[in-house]
């Protein structure tokens, strides 16, 4: 039959089980501090990583970002010329209807046009050249100069009526 060895076993309170136990605590602190040293180390390089990755995100949000804001500028210009058309046609058509009232208000009143007035010079030459025709090319005389008008003697104020 075989026999069993049996293990010295340390009762408790005796200073090999004291060792043991102090044994266990070193071991457990060594793996925890190694833990914490691959903690480290796992959170550098995947920091790095993580780092890399958010300043691409940041470069293309960065991207898009500066494409919409070319695109806001352009709506926003385009907008802005269209209401600026619309409302230079406006102003065009309301300075062509007060022109129109201008006009018809002084054809009313009898003032003569620019073009009227082209169309008197044209006539007034016209005269001439037929009036010179009929002299026989002789140089009109030159008309005399009106003697200049008398100012109206000032109203004396009147007199109040004796009570």
């Amino acid at each position: 039959m075989a026999t069993r060895k049996s293990k010295a076993r340390a009762k408790p309170g005796k200073p090999l089980a004291d060792n043991q136990l102090a044994q266990a605590v070193t071991q457990s602190a060594q793996k925890i501090w190694l833990a914490g040293l691959g903690a480290f180390a796992r959170a550098r390089t995947e920091g790095d990583k993580l780092f890399d990755v958010l300043v691409e995100q940041g470069k293309t949000l960065r991207s898009r970002s500066e494409k919409a804001a070319d695109q806001a500028m352009k709506n926003v210009r385009a907008q802005a010329d269209a209401t600026l058309s619309t409302a230079q046609g406006k102003w065009d058509k309301l300075e062509q209807v007060f022109e129109d009232r201008v006009s018809r208000s002084l054809n009313r009143l009898g003032v003569l046009t620019s073009k009227d007035v082209d169309e008197l010079a044209r006539q007034v030459a016209d005269l001439n050249e037929s009036v010179r025709a009929l002299m026989g090319g002789a140089a009109p005389k030159r008309a005399r100069k009106a003697a200049p008008r008398r100012k109206a003697a000032a109203k004396k104020p009147a007199r109040r009526a004796a009570k």
